[in-house]
């Protein structure tokens, strides 16, 4: 590995901080057009299940601009986490060993794709059941008419509940090849995972029991399939000069 000095480090990470945001900038400036489409869009699972003639609501009175503005910034992040993910892997790289850098196109691959799979199972799967459940325990006489930013608020909680869930893989591959911890120690945990599983969903779903179990069965089960990839990919190999 080449060691450089400090000022090139910096150098290199203002480089690189300056393209992953270049990058973020650019797509949300070709969406920001559309940006009431997309918060529509964003918007479906609930306005789906809401009572005819129900609309969502803005309280605030910016909250009809600078609502649907950041969720065009979310989907331009989303859009560019490629690239951003890049970024900070070519700023590591140098530092890695030749075996560790072979590594890095499919780590980012997989991490991004599990990500994106989270998202989308919290979207087309879990936000159906969960809005479905709430409007249908909603009382008589009261009309559920959501705030715009409070719906933005609690879309982006999920999907970073689930999105964060689904790199349970990556970060057991991981913790096994820095030798943190060895697959036997993966598989003595497994009680303490399902029922810490169980203890994050019930903190980030809401109080609905089936909501709950879409969350904690997933995470279980990727840690599962976690421990099945640590067993081919986890074992570190021997060292190797850059």
């Amino acid at each position: 590995m080449n060691e450089q000095p400090l000022l090139a480090h910096l150098i290199e990470l203002r480089t690189r901080l300056v393209r992953a945001a270049a990058g973020l900038l650019i797509v949300f400036l070709a969406l920001f057009h559309w940006s009431g489409d997309i918060y529509h869009l964003l918007a479906k699972p609930l306005l789906d299940v809401l009572p005819s003639g129900s609309n969502m609501i803005a309280t605030d009175v910016t909250a009809p601009f600078f609502v649907p503005v950041k969720v065009t910034m979310l989907v331009a992040f989303l859009i560019s986490l490629p690239n951003t993910l890049y970024q900070i892997w070519a700023f590591v790289a140098p530092g890695l060993y030749a075996h560790e850098k072979r590594l890095i196109l499919p780590l980012v691959v997989s991490s991004v794709v599990l990500f994106f799979t989270g998202m989308a199972f919290a979207y087309f799967l879990v936000f159906p059941v969960v809005f479905g459940f709430m409007s249908s325990v909603t009382p008589q006489g009261v009309a559920m008419m959501t705030d715009i930013d409070k719906y933005l608020s609690f879309v982006l909680g999920m999907f970073v509940a689930f999105g964060v869930t689904f790199e349970v893989p990556i970060v057991v591959i991981l913790l096994t090849r820095m030798g943190i911890v060895t697959v036997e120690k993966l598989r003595a945990g497994r009680p303490y995972v399902i029922v810490g599983a169980f203890v994050v969903a019930a903190v980030v779903t809401p109080p609905d029991v089936l909501s709950q179990i879409m969350l904690a069965l997933p995470l279980w089960l990727l840690y599962e399939f976690g421990i099945i990839m640590a067993i081919f990919f986890g074992r570190q190999p021997k060292r190797e000069t850059a």
